[in-house]
């Protein structure tokens, strides 16, 4: 009998970071379930990709900033894992999902700030809350955090406040749920070149090569450089590796 295709839930699937994840998982054998929250025609292709590869995948819309929403978005979860795969559980959660918003303390906006909190720690909180139910026993939680919560760059206060709060939540995580056999860590990306840092790019001239610089390998990261770090902590080669904050950065600032 074919062995049971371990199932990805992927947040904010259809473009940059998420939508490599969500390729290199299917790449290494994984089925997906990947969240769009406008981007649905760029999300209905990740799936194609994904289906070229051989893998089944589906794409749901879901704002992680609205909790409010996620007990039907975890309805709609189970009904297509029990259609599509004949399944009332998937195996890892991949709290991807975010928005960039720079801005130095004495101009931050409690509307920004607040946005900041529902999209990247309440929803990252209660949405890892009520998958559990739904995340198979010997999974693994996969949060994305940031370079930032280790090194300081003026504008992103409130931005690496929350990755930081997620940071300690993952190694509760790892605690609370070790006994099932589930295991939670942080992947920390550096800069990377996707649409997300695009605009901070291209508004000043010379950061990307001033960032290079200050980088070991001598380089902005590229998405490809993030997907397979996230597909080893979604593999049976990191069985021991919980609790664990891992920065993909290239050695930024050491």
């Amino acid at each position: 009998m074919a062995t049971e295709n371990k199932i990805a839930v992927v947040t904010g699937g259809s473009r940059g970071l998420g939508k490599n994840m969500a390729l290199r998982l299917a790449a290494d054998g994984l089925d997906i379930i990947l969240t769009y929250r406008s981007q649905k025609d760029e999300a209905e292709t990740v799936i194609k990709e994904i289906e070229q590869l051989g893998r089944k995948a589906v794409a749901l819309p879901l704002d992680v900033g609205i909790s409010s929403t996620f007990d039907s978005f975890f309805q709609q979860i189970s009904a297509t894992l029990t259609e599509k795969w004949n399944r009332s559980t998937f195996d890892f959660l991949i709290n991807n999902a975010g928005i960039d918003a720079a801005s130095l303390i004495p101009q931050t906006t409690e509307e920004a700030f607040d946005s900041l909190v529902n999209i990247h720690f309440k929803g990252v909180y209660f949405l890892t809350q009520k998958a559990l139910p739904l995340l198979a026993d010997n999974g693994g939680i996969v949060n994305v955090s940031t370079g930032l919560t280790r090194f300081a760059t003026p504008g992103y206060a409130a931005y690496a406040s929350m990755k930081g709060a997620v940071e300690i939540f993952t190694k509760y995580l790892a605690k609370e749920l070790g006994s099932r056999g589930i295991r939670a860590n942080l992947v920390a990306p550096g800069i990377i070149e996707t649409d997300f840092t695009k605009a901070a790019l291209e508004a000043h001239p010379g950061l990307g090569a001033f960032l290079s610089s200050q980088t070991a390998l001598g380089r902005i990261g590229q998405p490809d450089d993030i997907g397979g770090v996230v597909s080893f902590l979604c593999s049976a080669n990191a069985r021991w590796v919980t609790a664990q904050r891992i920065e993909a950065s290239g050695g930024m600032f050491l």
